[in-house]
């Protein structure tokens, strides 16, 4: 069996209102997904994670710079097909939107094994450790508003968010450390003290003001302060780490191997976030979790794009041990977008997957596709309609 075509498809849908968080606001949503089709007509999904113009970007990128490298190689050869790119890129992209545009690739190639091997994906990484995942709810995002407005916004869809049986949900901040705190706080106030809530700042602080707004965080029973300051600060992070008693959670900005590696060993974190799509792909992604088991540091993977990442991050969580063992273990939660009805989720697919129905229907749990591979394959009506062309 050989790689036939490579192909992604960048798609844009307008949001009905604009949607931000601490480093932008943008009324489009994208996505990214690519086709690999080999010789036998066995044909891969994945992902790669980037919106926007990273996204075009990174289409360029694959189809032009990786797609030639990998044309003609047996796709089953993940592993030699992840280092042959990597070290032809090593020079000019050990990091950023080649490895964004590698992950894609690589996800397509281990759903064709799984389609291959007549196996769901995770099969393929493990086999099942878990029957159901719990889901946690992500919204609450910025909006070009005062903050009174806003506090009164982020309370409503706290609560729905809350009612529609999610275990737990997740805030943007970024305003400044003290609106922050009050956003945080009107939150906290109308779902009760004992549900789960996490923060994430984008990375819009400098080491000061994340102490001021992680120790407010303490007091309000946060469970993990995500990106509270630039990924590249890893001294930062571990003084943060080691200032605060509230989780400190990051890595969907950090790439391979490697620069786990570094984020890992400097004990920058209480909570590891790997990006699937965005770090190197599944091949790269369990060599990561394998650091972190190897650490004792906690894994809930990051999770944003389509109806294909959240599908794929639903097997690598099936499939995730505990770590460590234990009659009542921490589980990992699958992350999952409430805002504005995202199309590229519910609608993308020709197969049924809808995660709010199960959500509401199994008590904030969820179950894996039992499809070959994926077992999630796009409606290619669905692609040209919201395609980017140009």
């Amino acid at each position: 069996m050989k790689i036939k075509t490579i192909k992604s498809f960048v798609l844009k849908n307008k949001l009905s209102k604009e949607l931000g968080y601490s480093q932008q606001y943008y009324q489009n949503r994208t996505a990214h997904l690519v086709r690999v089709e080999t010789d036998e007509g066995i044909v891969g999904w994945g992902e790669c994670f980037g919106p926007g113009n990273i996204a075009i970007a990174n289409k360029h990128i694959l189809e032009n710079v990786i797609a030639p490298m990998v044309i003609g190689e047996n796709p089953i050869n993940k592993e030699h097909i992840w280092q042959k790119v990597y070290n032809l890129l090593r020079d000019s992209g050990q990091k950023g939107m080649p490895i964004q545009a590698m992950s894609g690739l690589d996800i397509a190639l281990w759903d064709i094994l799984g389609k291959k091997s007549k196996l769901p994906l995770y099969q393929l990484v493990g086999g099942m450790c878990n029957e159901q995942v719990s889901v946690y709810g992500y919204g609450m995002m910025l909006q070009r508003k005062p903050l009174t407005e806003l506090i009164e916004l982020f309370k409503e869809e706290a609560k729905i968010i809350k009612t529609k049986n999610f275990k737990a949900m997740k805030m943007k901040i970024g305003l400044g450390p003290k609106e922050d705190l009050e956003l945080v706080r009107a939150v906290r106030s109308v779902i009760g003290d004992d549900y789960r809530l996490m923060v994430d700042a984008n990375h819009a602080y400098n080491i000061n003001d994340a102490l001021y707004v992680g120790r407010g965080l303490d007091e309000l029973k946060i469970h993990w302060f995500e990106e509270p300051i630039a990924p590249e600060d890893y001294k930062g992070y571990s003084e943060l780490k080691n200032k605060i008693d509230t989780n400190i959670a990051a890595g969907e900005a950090e790439f391979t191997k490697w620069g786990w590696n570094e984020l890992i060993r400097n004990r920058c974190i209480d909570i590891a976030q790997p990006e699937v799509c965005g770090l190197g792909g599944i091949t790269e992604y369990l060599k990561i979790v394998a650091n972190c088991q190897a650490n004792f540091l906690p894994v809930v993977n990051h999770v944003w794009g389509s109806a294909i990442s959240v599908a794929v991050n639903l097997h690598l969580l099936t499939a995730m041990p505990d770590s460590p063992g234990g009659l009542f273990p921490q589980k990992p939660m699958l992350e999952f977008d409430t805002t504005e009805e995202n199309i590229f989720i519910s609608e993308l697919s020709e197969e049924k997957f809808d995660i709010f129905d199960q959500v509401k229907n199994n008590n904030g749990f969820v179950k894996p596709l039992e499809g070959h591979g994926i077992g999630l394959n796009p409606s290619m009506d669905f692609i040209k309609k919201f395609e980017v062309t140009s």
